[in-house]
This record gives structure tokens, C-alpha cells and sequence, in this order.
């Protein structure tokens, strides 16, 4: 399971490990380290320097873990591009979006330990209780798909169907957000184009779609790129938010 490992690597072993194991996209990196992380797109944010778990995973999200919570300070769930180089003798890693525009840069201060394992194919996951439920779930907490999403309407309709969650970002623009139990393909991220496309039609406001699910097969993600569309991973409900019949060892809390 562990294919490498450093332990308290340079600036220019770490870079060198980090561009070798992300360019294969075949295993999964992490890094414990003293790291500071900056933040640039839709809105702006520094992570002063501390120390923090990076992972990347095989279809290159990034994750910034602290010391506590479930929920990542930072974190990357579509890339285009992963960018490693030595800056001021300091080991840098910068996970880009094109559409939209955006750039999560991590400079590793004080690495301790950097690893890279391979890890098999889980079966399928789905989340426990009914699709309704779920929706139920996270319309309550629609943090869990973004900060500051706020929900507007549930099963609103449209020529092509029912829209899941329709919503408005933090920055006022619509979302469609398309929920899936287990593992959504295209066949998902081409309903949720269909509802983003019914949307636009109505008027010039900007309308974003988020596909919302456990996980996704690589040949979705790569359409949701290629249409301008997100994917947010929600592999956990809040605990006792109503959910009949579910179990709690499966859910954390938000």
C-alpha cells in the first residue's frame, strides 16, 4: 500500500517526490507539514502558517486538513493542473481551476513525513437513507456542499424535470445542484447540464452546477470540466437531522 516515503525531506526532495507520484495520477500523496496556504478565486483567504495534512488524491483534489474538524480548511475538488517547484528554498504546490478561475498554492515550511500509497477500488459507497432524504439533509445544511450556499427552493421545476436544490452562492449567483446516493456518472452530469441549460434560458443571471455525490467515475468529472460544472463530494449527513432508519455510525456530525 505504501509505494514511498520520506521522512523530514528537503525543499528539493519533496519537490522532486511530489512531481514523480502526482505526474503517474495512479496513488494517493500526502504531506505532514508546517505549511502556509493562500487561496485565490471566487473569494480570497490565507491559512496563517501551522501545521496540516495535504492530500492528493488519484483525480488530483486537494485536501488541507488541520488539527481538528472533519471539514478541510481549504481544499481543491476539481483541478486542472498541479504545479510543483522550489520557491525562495521553500517546496511549493499550486492545485489550478480554469472554469472557474482558481488557485489553492501550499508552501510546505517544514515537511516531516511524505507519502505516497496506492490504494485499491473500493466498491461502491451509498449513503444511507432515501435520495429524499438526503435532499432533506442538505437543505437543512447546505454548507456541507459550500459555505455560504443558501437554498432557495427544493424540487423546483422545469421543462426537463425537477431541479434538486436550486440555490444562490455567496456571491449571488444561482446554483442547480443535482444530488446522487452513490456514484454518479454521466448520465448524472448530463441531467444536471440539462437543468443548468433550462435555468439560462430564463434570464441572464449567471447559474453554476454542482453535481453533489459520494463519489464519481473519472469520465463524469472530466465532462463536468469540460461543460464548466462542479462536483462537491458529500460522503457524510448531519447526525440526527430526521433521517429515518439511519445509521449513526455512518454519519458525522457537520
Amino acid at each position: 500500500m505504501i509505494r514511498a516515503q520520506l521522512d523530514r525531506p528537503d525543499p528539493e526532495e519533496l519537490a522532486a517526490f511530489l512531481d514523480e507520484h502526482l505526474r503517474t495520477g495512479d496513488c494517493l500523496v500526502q504531506v505532514v507539514s508546517a505549511c502556509e496556504v493562500l487561496y485565490s478565486g471566487r473569494a480570497a483567504s490565507v491559512a496563517e502558517a501551522g501545521d496540516y495534512l495535504v492530500i492528493v488524491k488519484q483525480d488530483g483534489s486537494v485536501q488541507v486538513h488541520g488539527h481538528r474538524s472533519v471539514k478541510p480548511v481549504n481544499w481543491q475538488p476539481q483541478t486542472d493542473g498541479l504545479f510543483v517547484g522550489v520557491e525562495d528554498g521553500v517546496a511549493v504546490l499550486r492545485a489550478e481551476r480554469f472554469h472557474p478561475a482558481e488557485m489553492v498554492r501550499i508552501a510546505f515550511l517544514e515537511p516531516a513525513l511524505a507519502q505516497a500509497l496506492v490504494l485499491r477500488e473500493s466498491g461502491g459507497f451509498v449513503l444511507m437513507g432515501t435520495e429524499a432524504e438526503m435532499q432533506q439533509a442538505l437543505a437543512r445544511h447546505p454548507d456541507i456542499i459550500e459555505p455560504g450556499l443558501q437554498v432557495l427552493h427544493r424540487e423546483l421545476p422545469t421543462d426537463v424535470g425537477g431541479i434538486d436544490l436550486f440555490a444562490r452562492d455567496a456571491d449571488g449567483a444561482l446554483v442547480v445542484v443535482e444530488l446522487k446516493r452513490s456514484k454518479a456518472n454521466q448520465e448524472a452530469v448530463h441531467q444536471l447540464h440539462r437543468y443548468v441549460q433550462s435555468v439560462r434560458r430564463l434570464g441572464p443571471e449567471r447559474v453554476r452546477g454542482i453535481l453533489a455525490a459520494p463519489a464519481v467515475t473519472a469520465p463524469a468529472l472530466n465532462r463536468l470540466g469540460d461543460l464548466g460544472l462542479e462536483y462537491r463530494e458529500v460522503s457524510a449527513l448531519p447526525l440526527n437531522d430526521g433521517i429515518a432508519d439511519a445509521q449513526p455510525s455512518l454519519f458525522a456530525p457537520a
